[in-house]
């Protein structure tokens, strides 16, 4: 939540947007409508503003990207008119919460402020300009992209990763475009602006900082220390001001402190102590219990309060070095947490267009798939506090980047004000949030001071060390030394060691994606992979709304347009070589890509995870997209759940059994030392994120593509809690007479384990001879849509029903299971309109990559 005071008054009505310095390249017309001023909406953007007017098209579609680039090279102005009268209050203030970006406020004609920061509040005493009756407010946006660009030709080109000089700004940086985002570096008053008209006291801010400690009784007691800063009027509120501090548990039970803050000082520190209080846990590890902290400043006639919630843990980063480097361990409450994450990026380019609604739909997007952890991402925000709010009530890890994103980044003034100012602001606007698990100071600049060529293009300019190492780490220690603190990612947590070196703390995978193909992830053994993907175009319906190419075709031009990495198309194809079949139609293509992005992630986050303890944590690059684009993401823009969203809740599961190839005892003893054996054996690894040790017998057999059983062991697997187990298979069975027609199987004996089959194909799709035509399927009605009831009668690699094809409002449970043959699965589709049998067509198998079509009956 925002924490507005209910002496806040918000001014989100009666806006107009005209152009205070229209682009050279306006289309016609554009500059009449706009003379008299467009109706604007507040919070909003102009491109939205725009768009509801009719003077644009949408902006997603088509090419309509390079038609609409004159709007970040406008200046705009928003304006409106408002009724004010003084009242009783000693103090009125003009806030705004959030103003993107370079802007100057006037009030009635008089200018109040400026500012160049979207990711701060600015607050001006307004009692100089208001005046009764009638006032006029405006704000004016310099256009972004020329102002980005007068930066750098005054003060020195920065390198970044980008077309755009999107590093002189403190924007969201995938505004101005990315390898997978729409570039709309617009203006905006993207946050709340109005009147705080105020006496006596004020809240200024509030700090809720958490610990558990050892209680008399060896249970754990929570520590609450809650930081207030105030400010007083002027007049009323000279002397000392009581400070109360009420703390109520999940049951309603309320505990109370008091303190003052001093005449002539603005803050206190109150602490509340709670004998045997309930633990915050994160998902899968317990409870997510939240306290109600309510705080309240008076000077003995005014009030102003402040609320939110707080959960008791504790949170340490260890990276004491090892025998093998150094761990990147991130333990909650003293328990080691194996991180099942995804990266997160801005849910939509236009952010005023993503609600709470909209996030709760992407965290149960990430909840379902078994993610237990979101990485928000350095070229995006400071994320809002509905997000948090909802990690914090369902034990959803978070992981904030500072903005800073690919790019050298100037540590001279004002930049290096605007940092520390947005920095303390976040830092304590988010504190409170137990979810909120670790601070990261970089996306890839540190790696790429070292890997990316930047001294040559510096000539001797600091590139923004300063903040990572200094500046950054000094706000934390100052305002929430709770949190542990990374410098960037990937980072080896060492001076002299590369940055991305797989031994040591954080590391980024992508020569995969580049140039390599997915196997490669077998060669690494990262501590800790935090970033990492393939790419995979959305659902055939988000597709087809903004791409309309005729034909439709992989290098067409609006295709390309919604493919924003570099030789992105071309890369997908090189990608499925020696995996899939080249596709005969685009139908086929969009399955192909999709299907091989799921295959690429699921073989990487298996092989990781293997590794455990080793290593101790993943996070997919990306959960989300910001419009609809071919992308690394689960979820498109549209909400459609990827095959690779299927593929993540079937990896990211908390018991996971997977074939991996292993060194024999004879092949590591045979091997010189240092080396790392060649694989000479196929181990059946069992990962058990859960509290409870899992033990027991497996049955590994050998299988015809019929069902036919081949070879047969039985296998001990002893996994303990948070982590896992290596069973070597037996030669005879694990070794293929005829790998394009076997495979091999593991099940656990005991049905209750929770752990899904595991299977090792002999042979890729494009080499198997799998049939065609798999699947009997049996469509019914149900309520609110249909089933499919789908039994396999030969192998069935793979099978997805692509639901939007049909309707795109449908969605379906089960996506992406293989099943052998004589298996049965039944798939629920929620469409009220859609026909059962046009679903049954739909169904898509990596068996009909060979030839065949799906059959229904």
């Amino acid at each position: 939540m925002t924490h507005l005071p209910t002496t806040f008054r918000a001014l989100h009505q009666g806006w107009s947007l005209t152009a205070a310095e229209l682009a050279a390249d306006a289309p016609d017309g554009v500059a009449s409508a706009l003379a008299g001023g467009i109706p604007a909406a507040v919070p909003g953007e102009a491109h939205l503003d725009l768009h509801r007017e009719g003077l644009i098209d949408e902006p997603f579609d088509g090419d309509n990207e390079a038609a609409q680039q004159w709007i970040g090279d406008t200046s705009w102005r928003f304006a409106t008119t408002f009724e004010w009268q003084p009242g009783d209050a000693a103090r009125h203030d003009l806030v705004a919460l959030g103003l993107d970006t370079v802007a100057s406020v006037e009030l009635n004609g008089v200018e109040l402020g400026r500012t160049e920061n979207m990711f701060r509040s600015f607050r001006w005493d307004a009692r100089g300009a208001l005046r009764e009756g009638d006032n006029s407010l405006a704000v004016t946006f310099a256009a972004p992209v020329p102002e980005a660009l007068a930066r750098a030709e005054r003060d020195g080109v920065l390198p970044s990763t980008n077309h755009h000089e999107y590093n002189q700004l403190r924007k969201m940086a995938c505004s101005f475009g990315w390898d997978w985002g729409i570039d709309v570096a617009g203006a905006g008053i993207w946050k709340p602006i109005g009147l705080d008209s105020w006496s006596g006291v004020r809240v200024v801010s509030v700090r809720p900082l958490v610990d558990v400690v050892a209680g008399s009784d060896g249970s754990p007691e929570g520590v609450l220390t809650t930081h207030v800063e105030i400010e007083r009027d002027g007049t009323k509120a000279a002397g000392d001001v009581p400070v109360r501090v009420l703390l109520t548990d999940p049951e309603g039970r309320s505990t109370e402190a008091e303190g003052v803050v001093p005449a002539g000082e603005t803050t206190a520190v109150v602490t509340v102590r709670v004998p045997d209080v309930r633990l915050w846990w994160p998902l899968g590890h317990g409870d997510q219990p939240l306290y109600g902290v309510e705080v309240s400043a008076s000077n003995g006639t005014d009030v102003a309060e402040w609320a939110g919630r707080v959960g008791f843990r504790t949170v340490e980063l260890d990276t004491t070095p090892d025998d093998s480097g150094a761990p990147f361990l991130l333990k909650v409450n003293g328990e080691t947490v194996l991180v099942r994450g995804a990266n997160w990026i801005p849910d939509h380019a236009f952010l005023t267009e993503v609600d709470r609604g909209r996030y709760a739909r992407r965290v149960d997007d990430a909840l379902e798939a078994n993610v237990n952890l979101l990485r928000v991402w350095g070229g995006g925000i400071y994320e809002s506090d509905d997000l948090y709010d909802l990690a914090d009530e369902h034990g959803l890890l978070m992981w904030q980047d500072f903005p800073f994103a690919c790019a050298a980044y100037s540590e001279d003034e004002p930049m290096r004000a605007e940092v520390e100012a947005e920095a303390r602001e976040n830092v304590t606007r988010l504190s409170p949030h137990p979810s909120l698990v670790i601070w990261n100071g970089n996306n890839e600049n540190t790696w790429g001071s070292v890997d990316w060529g930047w001294a040559g293009r510096l000539g001797g300019r600091a590139w923004g060390d300063l903040y990572y190492r200094e500046l950054l780490p000094g706000v934390l220690a100052e305002l929430d030394p709770t949190r542990p603190y990374s410098p960037a990612s990937p980072y080896s947590f060492g001076d002299y060691r590369h940055p991305n070196d797989e031994r040591y703390g954080t590391m980024h995978i992508w020569d995969v994606w580049n140039r390599e193909d997915y196997s490669v992830y077998a060669r690494y053994r990262p501590r800790f992979l935090s970033e990492f993907g393939f790419q995979g175009p959305p659902a055939w319906s988000t597709l087809t709304r903004v791409v309309h190419d005729e034909p439709l075709d992989p290098f067409g031009h609006q295709m390309l347009v919604h493919q924003k990495a570099h030789l992105g198309n071309a890369k997908l194809e090189r990608g499925w070589q020696g995996h899939l079949p080249d596709p005969a139609t685009i139908e086929d293509w969009h399955w192909t890509t999709q299907l091989n992005q799921a295959h690429a992630v699921r073989f990487g986050i298996e092989h990781v995870r293997s590794l455990t303890p080793h290593n101790t944590g993943a996070i997919m690059w990306q959960l989300n997209d910001n419009w609809p684009v071919v992308s690394w993401a689960a979820v498109d823009h549209d909400e459609h759940r990827k095959p690779l969203w299927h593929a993540l809740r079937a990896a990211y599961a908390p018991r996971l059994a997977t074939f991996q190839p292993r060194a024999s005892e004879a092949a590591r003893a045979a091997t010189w030392e240092g080396l790392e054996p060649a694989p000479d054996t196929v181990a059946l690894v069992v990962v058990n994120d859960t509290g409870e040790r899992l033990a027991g017998t497996w049955t590994v057999t050998r299988e015809a593509l019929d069902g036919s059983v081949l070879a047969k062991a039985t296998v001990e697997v002893d996994a303990p809690a948070r982590g896992a187990a290596t069973v070597t298979v037996p030669v005879e069975v694990a070794t293929f007479d005829d790998a394009a027609a076997e495979v091999l199987v593991a099940t656990a004996d005991d049905p209750e384990s929770g752990v899904a089959t595991a299977l090792r194909h002999g042979a890729e799709v494009v080499d198997q001879r799998l049939d065609p035509n798999p699947l009997r399927i049996e469509s019914s009605p149900a309520p609110g849509g249909c089933e499919l009831r789908l039994t396999a009668t030969s192998l069935a690699r793979d099978i997805f029903c692509p639901v939007d094809v049909v309707d795109p409002a449908a969605r379906v449970d089960v996506g992406l299971v293989t099943l052998r043959a004589g298996q049965s699965v039944t798939l629920r589709i929620t469409s009220p309109g859609g026909d059962p049998e046009e679903f049954a067509a739909a169904v898509r198998t990596a068996n009909d990559l060979l030839g065949g079509v799906s059959a229904a009956g």
